[in-house]
């Protein structure tokens, strides 16, 4: 698993549960992932941009490898 999402996940993780398996909120970790997903697309947003490249067209592409870069995916 990947690190950071692991470290997410680790925030959604009742620790204190007795059973063999920890209780995950599941709403809260979907919503830590989502919130990380925004930050790498405001991070490309802010990035400056030389005036020869269409942001909007470009801006996609670039927030999909930017999450993909944060979050260690590989196609």
């Amino acid at each position: 698993m990947n690190k950071r999402i692991k470290e997410l996940l680790d925030q959604c993780t009742d620790q204190t549960m007795t059973k063999p398996w920890p209780l995950i909120d599941a709403e809260k970790f979907a919503e830590l992932i989502v919130g990380e997903c925004i930050g790498c697309c405001e991070q490309v947003i802010s990035d400056p941009v030389p005036k020869s490249v269409d942001t909007w067209l470009n801006g996609g592409s670039q927030c999909i490898d930017q999450i993909k870069q944060h979050f260690g995916v590989e196609e």
